[in-house]
């Protein structure tokens, strides 16, 4: 498969020993030259006469100043790339997890990249010069990347797009074209080269509307849509360069030139014929989370013909990338159990594998908080909490603030458990994390995609069930349910203006390209039947749920007094408690029932067969 790059990597090496030799062959005859004729094989200052100290301290002042004045611009003109040798990158695709199928396609790229004369010469194909890589930040797209340069043995030229900008006008464009010459320069060199310019949304949105300059003078314009003229300016030098990639070096230019003027002097049929250019093997990767405002032209075949969504890790996914991670780290026994990383594969849904090594390495830092050597489940669900909620800061509040904290977090808690069927109760607290005062942690058991309409009442009835506890126990509520009600109303609004489960059929989706921007709470809000419907539709969950807390009061009472004595339940303890309420209500039923029983027997007739 490497054959072709192999084979023109061993060309360029054997041409560039044969250069060194002639290099070296003429300076050896120069020496040899200088010892036959009696001097020293080594040259010597020249004798610059009795008149140098006076003339020459002023020159080496010009030369400085030279120096200090042309070194900047030379040095804005550089390409801000880091150039990295196969063997300076530890990733491979054995490092890769959690994206099977992306890893198959960029392999497949590989393959046509290594042994681009099949594809080209005997299959009559055109190779892929550009990949894009979209996803959200932290799903792997660099990782991607530097794992392919290190498969293929090639030189990686890393750059940031932000670093082509520059304050001087035309200089970005002049660095973009820098770069890639020198991406050429190592492809050439090499046989082949990776090149990966990340975020590249900073020099390639889209030019609809830019401005153009007034009188050619200006350094910078910028037109209504906040797009610069200098960022229009750096997207026509990427479509020039993604063009060019098989332009010819310096030395093939200068033997053009010099056919060129020998052609003037010969007839047609004896003319010299210029080299075709040269196929540079060249593949450039770009990454960015903002596909949808870069240039069409960018995007079209050719240029960056091939889009690579990197999406979210399932829950599969994150299980092999736990694995891997935990392969890494030090950790218990504990976690050798297959259960314990299926559990933590789904309770975090919504991480990226960026996020999964951040959570080990900060449970690594609890472990040795504690002065231990390895990691634990429970530093795993500390640091997740920590992450996610915020870090624990204690209050000294006034034990009715208390109070009423922990009626508001128990009334969450119990309808979450009466109403939410496959969630999991992770986390019950009243200790001051972040903004929040107490919260409930709960997620659901399976990772679902979508969500029927019964379960998306649910999720509105846990969001105003603190509020209704409050109102129960204290016949009033305070400011504490802020936040539960714009959960609860955006759970509404998008049932009422986006999936027709509120009475109506109308999409309110139909309007995001409107003058709203595509604020879907505000159109909705904003309509009268709208408002109407969403209002409805908090109100009736919020009679639901005050039925439901009404015959619970139990529940809620038990886990009060078991926040306010302990101020958190983690797992398990939280279903304790519910039960042992649960326990505890039933059997004063059954005795209620007993004497009930037993009173109807004390006054029955006595020609009952049953009268005592």
């Amino acid at each position: 498969m490497a054959g072709t790059v192999a084979v023109k990597r061993e060309r360029h090496r054997r041409a560039r020993l044969r250069t060194l030799a002639i290099i070296l062959g003429l300076v050896a005859a120069w020496m040899w030259s200088r010892i036959l004729k009696g001097d020293t094989p080594w040259p010597h200052m020249p004798d610059l006469g009795p008149d140098a100290m006076f003339w020459l301290p002023g020159l080496l002042i010009i030369l400085l100043l030279g120096v200090v004045l042309v070194a900047p611009m030379l040095s804005n003109a550089r390409s801000p790339h880091i150039t990295f040798r196969p063997e300076e990158i530890d990733v491979s695709f054995a490092d890769v997890h959690g994206a099977d199928r992306l890893k198959e396609e960029v392999r497949h790229t590989l393959e046509v990249l290594l042994d681009y004369k099949r594809f080209r010469d005997e299959m009559g194909g055109s190779p892929r010069r550009g990949v894009l890589f979209e996803g959200p930040p932290g799903t792997g797209k660099t990782h991607m990347a530097k794992a392919m340069a290190a498969e293929a043995e090639v030189p990686f030229l890393f750059v940031s797009a932000t670093a082509f900008q520059s304050m001087w006008y035309g200089m970005t464009a002049r660095k973009i074209r820098k770069f890639f010459k020198d991406l050429r320069k190592a492809a050439r060199a090499e046989g082949g080269a990776i090149g990966f310019i990340e975020e590249i949304d900073a020099i390639g949105l889209s030019r609809s509307g830019v401005s153009a300059p007034a009188g050619g003078a200006a350094r910078m314009t910028v037109n209504r849509s906040g797009v610069s003229q200098e960022t229009g300016g750096s997207v026509n030098e990427l479509l020039i360069q993604m063009q060019s990639f098989d332009s010819p070096p310096f030395s093939s230019k200068i033997k053009g030139v010099f056919k060129d003027v020998l052609n003037r002097y010969l007839a047609p049929e004896n003319q010299l014929k210029k080299d075709t250019p040269e196929y540079t093997n060249i593949l450039l990767i770009a990454a960015t989370n903002r596909a949808a405002a870069l240039d069409p032209a960018l995007l079209r075949p050719g240029r960056f013909d091939r889009v690579l969504h990197f999406d979210l890790p399932g829950r599969s996914a994150r299980l092999a990338l736990i694995e891997y991670f935990l392969s890494k780290k030090a950790h218990d026994a504990d976690l050798a159990d297959e259960s314990a990383r299926d559990d933590l594969a789904a309770a975090t849904l919504g991480y990226t594998p960026a996020s999964l090594e951040r959570l080990f390495d900060e449970a690594l830092l609890l472990a040795l908080r504690d002065d231990r050597s390895a990691l634990t489940i429970a530093d795993l669900w500390q640091a997740r909490m920590e992450i996610e909620i915020g870090l624990p800061e204690p209050l000294d509040l006034p034990e009715s603030d208390r109070r009423t904290i922990a009626t508001h977090e128990a009334g969450h808690a119990t309808a979450a458990y009466l109403v939410g069927k496959g969630r999991k109760l992770e986390m019950l607290s009243i200790i001051k994390r972040k903004e929040a005062l107490g919260f409930l942690a709960h997620r659901l058991l399976e990772e679902r995609h979508t969500q029927q309409r019964s379960e998306m009442l649910a999720s509105i009835q846990i969001s105003l069930a603190g509020m209704v506890a409050e109102e129960l126990f204290f016949d009033e509520s305070g400011s504490g349910p802020a936040g539960d009600l714009a959960a609860a109303t955006t759970i509404a609004v998008e049932m009422v203006g986006s999936m027709g489960l509120g009475g109506s059929l109308i999409s309110f989706r139909a309007l995001d390209g409107g003058p709203l921007g595509g604020n879907l709470a505000a159109t909705v809000l904003a309509d009268d039947q709208g408002r109407k419907a969403v209002d409805e539709l908090l109100a009736a969950q919020k009679q639901e749920v005050t039925a439901l807390l009404s015959g619970n009061r139990h529940i809620i009472e038990a886990l009060r007094d078991q926040l306010l004595l302990r101020n958190e339940l983690v797992d398990d303890e939280i279903i304790d408690v519910i039960e042992g309420a649960l326990a505890v209500d039933s059997g004063k039923i059954r005795t209620i029932i007993d004497l009930r029983d037993e009173e109807l027997l004390i006054h029955r007739h006595p020609d009952d067969p049953g009268y005592i």
